[in-house]
Formats: C-alpha cells, structure tokens, sequence
C-alpha cells in the first residue's frame, strides 16, 4: 500500500487475457497516480484481489468463460463492496442485453478502453481527485 501525505493510493485490478491491453491501462493508470495490480485470468484474478484488496477492479468478461466453471462475475461476487468495470469487445452487446447491477457490474467500457475517460470514472467513483497522492 502506497501512503502520501495525502491518503493511500487507490489500487486497480486489471483482469485481461491480452498484456497488451493490459499494459496500456496499466500505464496511464500510474501516470494517474494509482497503484495497479494485474491478472491474465478470472483465476488468477480472483486470487489477485484476495491479495491486494482492490478499490476497483477492470475486467474483459469474455476472455476465459469456458462454460466449465465459475464465471468471472461469479468469481469476483466475494467482492461486492468493491466495484468492477467490464473491458470488452462485446461492451455495446451487453449494455443492452442484461442488466448490469444484476450481474454486480458498475459499468462498461468498449474495447480498445478510452484511458481518460476510464480513469475519470475511477477518479469520480473513488473520490479521488486528480493531484492528490503527488506526494507519495
């Protein structure tokens, strides 16, 4: 945990087959002043947030749902209190085929994620704002 003068330093999880994708958020994320931890599976990612407690976790839904096992919503109920953003390609799908807050989801990002606009939702969904950890 990174503590500043001013407050500890959100954490994100990102949960994402693709380290491309991955890496890009991950880098304006930092640059955002969050800490982030990452994960290539809704397995590993499950395991990543029991470990690291995320503030908020960023996930692509469809990337390791085989039909033979838990899904990753599923997989991240234990952390109810905490929100999770959905990364994916199929975003403009599921916006208007379920119902998000049934599933557990605060929201949807489209694929290739817009970084501002994700870390400006973050920034407004954790009250943090912008330059306030410039001391950690």
């Amino acid at each position: 945990m990174n503590v500043g003068l001013f407050g500890r330093r959100r954490t994100i999880l990102l949960i994402d087959s693709d380290p491309h994708a991955r890496a890009g958020l991950r880098k304006a994320l930092e640059a955002a002043r969050f800490s982030v931890g990452e994960a290539a599976s809704a397995a590993d990612g499950e395991r990543t947030a029991r470990r690291i407690r995320p503030d908020a976790i960023l996930a692509e839904l469809t990337h390791d749902d085989d039909g033979h096992g838990p899904t990753l919503t599923d997989r991240l109920a234990a952390f109810a209190d905490t929100p999770c953003y959905i990364v994916s390609t199929a975003a403009d799908a599921l916006v208007g085929a379920v119902g998000l807050h049934e599933l557990g989801i605060a929201g949807v990002f489209l694929k290739p994620a817009d970084a501002d606009l994700v870390i400006r939702v973050l920034q407004t969904r954790l009250g943090v704002h912008p330059g306030e950890d410039r001391h950690a």
